[in-house]
C-alpha cells in the first residue's frame, strides 16, 4: 500500500508518496488557477505517471493553506488532515537526516519551525517576505514574473549598484566586528546606471538575506547552527551564493537538501507512514 501526501499552497500543489517498505516515490508539484483543481490534478498525474491504482492508495495526508478545500476522501480515497508546521519539521529532518534543527518554509512567505526527533516540531513564527515578495517586486521593478527568468538575469548583476555594504560607510567595520561586505541597507545605494540585472540580484540578495537572518536568531535562540532551508525559493540559483555568505559570516550551517522543495508534503506523508506504522 502507499501512503500520499498532498500540500496545497498558494501558487501549486505538491505530491510525494512513500511506498509500504518506506521507499520515497519521485515527488512532483502541479501549477492551477484554483486549488481543486490543482488537487485533482496532482493526484492524477501522479497515479498516471507511477503506474498507481487507486486502491493502492492506503491514505492521503492533506496539509497546506488551501487543504480546506479538500474534504475527508479524495477520488473515493481516505483523507487526513494533517499540521504544516508539523509537517514541514518532520520533512525537514527526514531529507536533511539531522536529529534537531530549525527548518524554514520559503513559499510565498515563509515560517520557521523548531524540529528534534521524537518531539512535536515547534512554530516559532514567520513572515510575509518571500517568493510573494520577489514577484511582486520584479513586476513593479522589471516588469518581469517568471522568477526563473529574473534568477537567470540575476546571475550576471552587481550589489554594488543597487546596496549599501558596511565598507561604504565605514573603514572600521572590523573593529565593531563587521565584515566590510556585510549589506548595511538593502537597496541603500541604488545607482542611476543600475540595470535589470543589477536590480533583480538585489531583490533576491534582501529576501534571502531577510530569511537567512531570521534563521540565525531562531537558530541562536534554540541553540542549534543546522538550518534546513525548504520550499520552492531554496533551489533558486542565486539563493546558494547568498546563503553560502552568511554561513561564513555567522558560523551557521545552512542545508539545503536533496528534494528541499518537496519538504512540506514528504512530511506530511511521513505523518501518514507513521500512524500507519502504529496500528499494526
Amino acid at each position: 500500500m502507499i501512503t500520499v501526501g498532498i500540500d496545497v499552497g498558494g501558487s501549486a500543489t505538491k505530491i510525494a508518496a512513500f511506498r509500504e517498505d518506506g521507499r520515497l516515490m519521485s515527488p512532483l508539484f502541479v501549477r492551477a488557477t484554483d486549488p481543486v483543481t490543482s488537487v485533482y490534478g496532482a493526484l492524477g498525474r501522479f497515479t498516471a505517471e507511477n503506474n498507481v491504482r487507486l486502491e493502492d492508495i492506503h491514505s492521503i495526508m492533506v496539509t497546506g493553506a488551501g487543504g480546506a478545500y479538500v474534504g475527508e476522501e479524495l477520488y473515493g480515497r481516505p483523507c487526513v488532515h494533517v499540521s504544516e508546521f508539523e509537517s514541514v519539521g518532520r520533512g525537514g529532518l527526514y531529507l536533511s537526516e539531522l536529529n534537531r534543527a530549525i527548518v524554514v518554509s520559503m513559499g510565498t512567505g515563509m515560517a520557521l519551525v523548531y524540529a528534534q526527533s521524537g518531539e512535536k516540531s515547534e512554530y516559532l513564527g514567520g513572515t510575509g517576505v518571500g517568493g510573494g515578495t520577489l514577484v511582486g517586486l520584479s513586476r513593479l521593478l522589471l516588469g518581469m514574473e517568471d522568477l526563473s527568468h529574473v534568477a537567470d538575469m540575476a546571475l550576471s548583476g552587481d550589489l554594488s549598484h543597487v546596496d549599501l555594504m558596511v565598507s561604504d560607510i565605514t573603514r572600521r567595520g572590523d573593529k565593531l566586528g563587521l565584515r566590510q561586505d556585510m549589506t548595511a541597507a538593502n537597496f541603500g545605494k541604488v545607482s542611476d546606471i543600475a540595470s535589470k540585472a543589477d536590480l533583480s540580484l538585489g531583490l533576491f540578495n534582501m529576501v534571502f538575506e531577510t530569511i537567512g537572518m531570521l534563521s540565525l536568531f531562531a537558530a541562536r535562540s534554540k541553540g542549534v547552527r543546522d538550518v534546513v532551508l525548504t520550499g520552492r525559493l531554496s533551489v533558486i540559483e542565486p539563493a546558494a551564493k547568498i546563503f553560502e555568505n552568511l554561513n561564513n559570516m555567522f558560523d551557521l550551517n545552512l542545508v539545503v537538501p536533496f528534494h528541499s522543495q518537496f519538504g512540506t508534503v514528504i512530511g506530511a506523508a511521513l505523518t501518514g507512514m507513521e500512524r500507519t506504522e502504529n496500528r499494526i
